[in-house]
């Protein structure tokens, strides 16, 4: 059966395990793309374009904003950062899950503009974890960790605008519940071809 692939867009907090999460279900689930970003950063050491970034110039990036070529984009550290609409719809064309992790300004970004997005936010077991996670990465200063903490608890009041939520106090279960979630959205009858379903049916009777 054809059935129409979809975009799932991962969001939470700084420190709740968007990227560990995200490496643990892809090598696990049949069909589950990365969402591939643009931006105007440098290629890394091993890094190739197309497959970690699409590495692209400040006007080049400038007129994929002009031509409407972006589901959305943000600044960070001096370069941008966005979502190619081209790559989405190839990947979805083609049958596939496309899967990737934006902040919240983002996510509603592209709900804008793909109205069947499915958004879920991952949360951390409990504050105090969340402290403590950002604490172990030794990144950060403790005031910048205490603005990090109060930017989430003002994230967390836009959890309403979200399809589903994570807890991630376990990655394992939480990679579960996040294959659940991309079964059951493949269960829907609006993605299926409900042509072949009525094929289906006929030959049943």
């Amino acid at each position: 059966m054809n059935l129409q692939g979809f975009l799932i867009v991962l969001s939470g907090p700084s420190g709740a395990g968007k990227n560990t999460l995200m490496n643990t279900v892809i090598p696990n689930i049949p069909n589950l793309q990365y969402s591939v970003s643009a931006t105007t950063r440098k290629p890394r050491q091993g890094e190739h374009n197309g497959e970690d970034y699409f590495f692209v110039t400040d006007e080049e990036f400038d007129q994929l904003i002009a031509d409407d070529e972006l589901l959305e984009w943000a600044n960070f550290c001096g370069n941008r950062y966005g979502t190619p609409k081209f790559f989405v719809k190839e990947m979805i064309d083609q049958g596939k899950t496309v899967i990737m992790d934006v902040d919240i300004q983002g996510a509603l970004q592209i709900k804008e503009k793909i109205q069947e997005v499915v958004l879920v936010f991952l949360l951390p077991p409990t504050w105090d974890e969340l402290r403590n996670r950002l604490t172990k990465r030794g990144k950060d200063p403790q005031e910048a960790i205490r603005q990090r903490l109060e930017r989430s608890y003002e994230e967390l009041r836009h959890i309403i605008d979200y399809d589903y939520f994570i807890i991630n106090d376990k990655v394992e279960k939480a990679a579960e519940r996040l294959h659940t979630i991309i079964n059951a959205e493949w269960c829907r009858v609006a993605r299926a071809d409900l042509s072949e379903i009525q094929t289906l049916g006929s030959h049943m009777r």
